[in-house]
């Protein structure tokens, strides 16, 4: 009974919260923490019942998958040394701050512990980021790095933790770490390959969307739990699933179970990063009681957490320089290359006789040159500046993942009790202090987001090669079959079945209804190769892939139930 009140008590703060603040314009997760202690505050409400491997291996890898099925493979690929700079080298870094901090502040616990709490503190948390930053316009650029680095640094900073915590047992040399650390990620890489690949192959094969949303809702744990038993990063494997399952569901997986899965997983996800923040925030009067109950000094204890906040923040933003300044150099060297690239471009074009090097070879260069030329547009239209760079520095916010990782130190720990409330003061205080100015930061810097003309421009020439390779399948169809040249007409103008075509009466053409659902089908086959071509290439931003991707995935949804219900 208790736990069906909490569910629902919980579901229902987490919606309300959200709503009101939209209205507000504050972050949701800066009001969840905030309700989350009054609510906390309250008689009989406790969070120490929640073990914080529910977490960790409960709610996480769902919500780091959700996020990675969502986030473009090409935006990541494109971001891949900003994401690996903040994520991996940042977190190192961090660590390696934080634990001098700790060793300095609190010597009797010893340099393991030390790592250990430095560890904890280290990764990010970019929902609050993100949230601020999409309704304030931020360059997409900029939200794909910070999404990216939420997806990474968990990771990184868990494997660092785990580390830290096997030395606290037993010696370990510097040799073991780096060891285990490059072991963790490249098997944690391997299986979630697989099992990314795998979920999209057996889920191609289901017609029923509600079973394949259901077997996409155990992947992510199919992914972490094996990665975990063989030592490596479960988180990782989650991770790398999600971007496989992304950059390989719109090519194999039915429209229906895209929109399906999409509408379900938003919805869980939001549910659970409500949770999380909702937690934290009840969490607060259970490790003051904790601490207190061990006898510890906890104004002292805060204070040392709000150190560990300033140092966090202060290592960031040192980073965060010479991170701009090799993204800006690295734009600089795009531009410089992109006379050469059109160059290539041009002469390619211009061969009488690909066959020399055979068409296939042909084409794989003509696709090669494409994408380094399009990764150059990328660049040069969606330079980062220090504008940039300074939201950048100031969205490192912690999250409850920090509270959840701090609870599982070993109990035998020195004043882990006080390590648990300095882990959760240093998370609370970036959260609320980073979030609750980052509106402001972004509006003060005038950061400049996308272009909405370009991105309509882009739109509207991608829908017109998609059109256009599809009229090219018509017509290929048209030669090869004996198709009633209305129903081809109507075809070629993308009609809907319920506007009625005077060439066409609607008696006839009901007798070939099913003939027009084939043949538009197939159609929308032809311009979801180009889409997806473009994809690959990256020609056109994530944004304008992802509208043209949904508007035939909502036809093509259509068509597939039209013709269910006609033979069902």
């Amino acid at each position: 009974m208790e736990l069906s009140v909490a569910a629902v008590g919980g579901v229902i703060s987490v919606v309300a919260v959200a709503m009101f603040s939209r209205r507000l314009g504050i972050a949701a997760p800066l009001l969840l923490v905030v309700a989350g202690v009054a609510i906390g505050a309250l008689p009989r409400v406790s969070a120490t019942d929640i073990q914080p491997e529910w977490i960790l291996g409960g709610v996480l890898p769902p919500l780091l998958y959700s996020a990675a099925i969502n986030l473009p493979t090409t935006d990541f690929r494109r971001n891949i040394k900003p994401i690996t700079g903040l994520a991996v080298i940042l977190v190192i870094a961090s660590t390696g701050a934080g634990a001098v901090l700790f060793h300095l502040l609190i010597p009797q616990i010893g340099w393991p512990a030390s790592f250990a709490l430095a560890a904890v503190l280290s990764p990010t948390d970019p929902v609050a980021a993100t949230a601020v930053g999409r309704r304030l316009g931020l360059p997409s650029r900029l939200l794909s790095i910070l999404e990216g680095e939420g997806l990474i640094n968990d990771a990184t900073a868990l494997v660092l933790l785990r580390s830290a915590v096997a030395a606290m047992g037993a010696g370990v040399a510097a040799s073991d770490i780096v060891e285990d650390f490059v072991l963790a990620v490249v098997g944690a890489i391997a299986i979630g390959i697989v099992v990314g690949v795998v979920n999209v192959r057996v889920r191609q094969r289901i017609s029923d969307s509600v079973m394949n949303t259901a077997i996409s809702f155990v992947v992510p744990f199919i992914a972490y739990i094996p990665a975990q038993d063989f030592g490596f990063s479960g988180i990782l494997a989650v991770v790398v699933c999600g971007l496989v399952t992304s950059g390989l569901s719109a090519r194999y997986l039915r429209a229906e179970d895209r929109l399906t899965e999409e509408t379900n997983w938003q919805t869980l996800a939001f549910l659970m990063e409500g949770f999380i923040f909702l937690l934290m925030g009840i969490s607060l009067e259970d490790v003051i009681t904790y601490a207190g109950d061990k006898g510890f000094d906890i104004d002292q204890a805060v204070l040392y957490g709000l150190l560990a906040a300033t140092l966090l923040i202060v290592v960031r933003v040192i980073f965060v320089v010479p991170l701009v300044a090799m993204i800006k150099r690295d734009d600089r060297r795009a531009a410089d290359a992109k006379p050469r690239v059109e160059d290539w471009k041009e002469k390619l074009e211009s061969e009488d006789s690909p066959e020399r090097r055979g068409v296939q070879a042909s084409e794989r260069m003509e696709r090669r040159v494409a994408a380094v030329s399009a990764d150059i547009d990328f660049r040069i239209k969606q330079s980062l500046g220090w504008r940039a760079g300074a939201v950048l520095a100031w969205s490192g916010m912690r999250g409850a993942v920090t509270v959840a990782a701090a609870q599982t130190l070993p109990v035998d720990t020195p004043y882990r009790a006080e390590l648990v409330l300095i882990a959760y003061v240093g998370a609370a205080a970036m959260l609320l202090l980073q979030g609750s100015t980052l509106p402001w930061v972004i509006r003060k810097l005038n950061v400049e987001g996308d272009d909405p003309i370009e991105i309509r421009q882009q739109y509207g020439e991608l829908i017109g090669e998609m059109s256009t390779a599809g009229n090219d399948r018509l017509e290929q169809l048209r030669a090869t079959e004996s198709l009633d040249s209305g129903l081809v007409d109507r075809v070629r103008q993308d009609s809907l079945i319920r506007v009625k075509d005077p060439s066409v009466e609607q008696d006839d053409f009901d007798q070939m209804r099913e003939e027009y659902i084939r043949l538009r089908l197939d159609v929308l086959g032809a311009e979801r190769e180009r889409m997806l071509h473009h994809r690959s290439v990256g020609t056109y931003s994530s944004e304008v892939i992802d509208k043209a991707q949904l508007m035939l995935d909502l036809e093509e949804a259509r068509l597939e139930q039209v013709s269910e219900s006609e033979t069902g």
